[in-house]
């Protein structure tokens, strides 16, 4: 029963996916009567306001006999997004809960130069 249980910790296969401060892992685990389900957990790094981080993360359990409607879903709303939105990304900056890393660059609007920095031109001088 005990090599069941370490069995059952092991990792029989996974993959990570890095995407900014979140991080999604797949794993394949084994059940009780020995076949296979997927969990996929996304952690999202947060950091506080004294320099301080912590990870939220949420599960999902996926099992057999619903890989193939899940597929199916995701493939028709990654389609509907992408055709609808295009695959630009929205900047996190954007977001309100979004805190910039002091080694980012800063945003573009804070590098654009103002119009008062340029020298006035007039096309009679040239």
């Amino acid at each position: 029963m005990a090599d069941r249980d370490l069995y059952e910790q092991e990792e029989i296969y996974s993959k990570v996916v890095r995407a900014g401060r979140r991080t999604y892992f797949f794993d394949v685990r084994s059940t009780k009567a020995d076949d296979y389900y997927l969990t996929i957990t996304e952690s999202k790094k947060f950091t506080n306001d004294d320099g301080s981080f912590h990870f939220k993360k949420h599960k999902i359990y996926l099992y057999k006999e619903d890989f193939g409607e899940f597929t199916e879903t995701l493939e028709d709303m990654v389609y509907y997004v992408l055709k609808n939105k295009g695959e630009e990304v929205i900047s996190e900056r954007h977001q309100s809960d979004y805190k910039r890393d002091e080694t980012e660059p800063a945003p573009l609007e804070s590098q654009t130069p103002s119009a008062s920095s340029f020298t006035d031109v007039n096309f009679d001088d040239i």
